[in-house]
C-alpha cells in the first residue's frame, strides 16, 4: 500500500470514528433530555391566545417531563422575531417555538426577511385550534350571510380585522372571495380593538377569533356563521358560510410548536407524545373552550400535511388579492 493510500485509509476511518462519536454524543443528549429546564418561545404579547396556549400546554409539559417549562415572550413582525430566534438556537430540545401556523404559512409572503420557517426550523406537533366567527354590527339587518352578501352588494360596508395579514384579515377575504363581495377592509392592531368597533357600529363584520363569544351570548353582536369548514363545537345550530351557499371561506387558525433544525428525532418524538398527553387533559379542554379554542392534537405528519396545504391556499391568497402589510 503506497504512503497516500494509507493517509486516505486513515483519513477516511477518522472521520468515520469522528461521525460515530457525534451520533453517540447526540443519542446520549437525546436518552438524558430533558435534565435542565425548557424555553418555550412565544412570539406575542402575554395574554393573548397564543401565549395563553403555550403556558397551558407548558403546564402539562412540566407536569409530564419532570422540568421546569417556562415561556418566553419575544413579541415583533407578527412571530418572526421568536422564530428567528429559535432557529438560531442550539438543535438540543431546549429552546422551543410556539405560534399560529400563519408565521410558516403566511409571513414569508408579506415580510422581507432572511428566515424561512419551512426551511430553518422542524415542525413537531399542532397545539390545538381556534375557529373563526362572522360577525355582524347589531345594527345589522342582516340575519344571515346571505342578506349580508346582498346588502353587500347594495352599498358601501367595511370590516374590521386584527391588523394586515393577520388570519382574521385573510378570513375576511376568503369571505369576499367566496361571496363575491367588495367590502373595505380596516385594519387594527389587534382582535381586540376589531371587535370594539364592530360593538359600536364603526365597521359592519369581523372575522373573529373567538374574542366575542360573551357579546354573542348577550346579543350585543350578531353571529351570521362559522368561516370553517365545520359547525362550531360552542355554537353548533350556527351554520358555515359554506352551509348558507358560499363554498370556500374556510380558515382555521391552528397553532403549533416547532425546534431548531437538527434536533434528534428522538426529541422530537417524545415531544410529539408529551404534547398529545398535555393535550388530552379534561382541564386543559376547559380552559381552551374559555379562549375559544380546541384542544385538538396533531402529530408530527399531520402538523406537516396541514403547513404545506395551508401555506399553499393563503400564498394564493395573497397573491391574487395582492395583500400586504403596509
Amino acid at each position: 500500500m503506497t504512503t497516500s493510500h494509507r493517509f486516505a485509509l486513515r483519513r477516511t476511518l477518522t472521520v468515520a470514528a469522528l461521525s460515530l462519536l457525534s451520533l453517540g454524543t447526540s443519542l446520549s443528549h437525546a436518552q438524558s433530555w430533558p435534565n435542565k429546564p425548557i424555553r418555550i418561545v412565544v412570539g406575542f404579547a402575554a395574554g393573548g391566545t397564543t401565549d395563553m396556549m403555550a403556558r397551558l400546554v407548558a403546564q402539562g409539559l412540566t407536569e409530564s417531563l419532570g422540568q421546569s417549562v417556562v415561556i418566553d415572550n419575544k413579541p415583533g413582525a407578527s412571530g418572526n422575531i421568536a422564530a428567528a430566534e429559535v432557529a438560531r438556537a442550539n438543535p438540543d430540545g431546549y429552546t422551543l417555538l410556539v405560534a399560529p401556523t400563519s408565521v410558516e404559512t403566511v409571513n414569508p409572503h408579506l415580510f422581507k426577511s432572511p428566515l424561512l420557517p419551512s426551511r430553518d426550523l422542524t415542525p413537531v406537533a399542532g397545539v390545538g385550534k381556534s375557529q373563526m366567527y362572522l360577525v355582524t354590527k347589531p345594527q345589522s339587518p342582516a340575519k344571515d350571510v346571505r342578506e349580508l352578501v346582498a346588502q353587500a352588494k347594495s352599498g358601501k360596508m367595511s370590516y374590521a380585522s386584527a391588523g394586515a395579514g393577520t388570519p382574521p384579515h385573510l378570513a375576511c377575504e376568503l369571505f369576499k372571495q367566496a361571496t363575491g363581495t367588495d367590502i373595505l377592509h380596516v385594519p387594527y392592531r389587534g382582535a381586540a380593538p376589531a371587535l370594539q368597533d364592530v360593538l359600536s357600529g364603526q365597521a359592519d363584520m369581523v372575522c373573529d377569533p373567538g374574542i366575542s363569544f360573551p357579546h354573542i351570548r348577550t346579543g350585543k353582536v350578531k353571529l351570521l356563521a362559522v368561516v370553517s369548514e365545520k359547525r362550531s363545537p360552542f355554537f353548533p345550530d350556527v351554520p358555515t358560510v359554506g352551509e348558507q351557499g358560499f363554498k370556500g371561506a374556510n380558515l382555521d387558525i391552528w397553532f403549533g410548536m416547532w425546534t431548531p433544525n437538527n434536533t434528534p428525532a428522538e426529541i422530537i418524538n417524545r415531544l410529539n407524545r408529551e404534547v398529545a398527553k398535555a393535550l388530552s387533559s379534561p382541564t386543559l379542554k376547559a380552559r381552551y373552550a374559555d379562549l375559544g379554542g380546541e384542544n385538538v392534537a396533531l402529530d408530527t405528519a399531520e402538523f406537516k400535511a396541514l403547513l404545506a396545504n395551508e401555506g399553499k391556499v393563503l400564498g394564493n391568497l395573497i397573491r391574487d388579492q395582492k395583500i400586504t402589510v403596509e
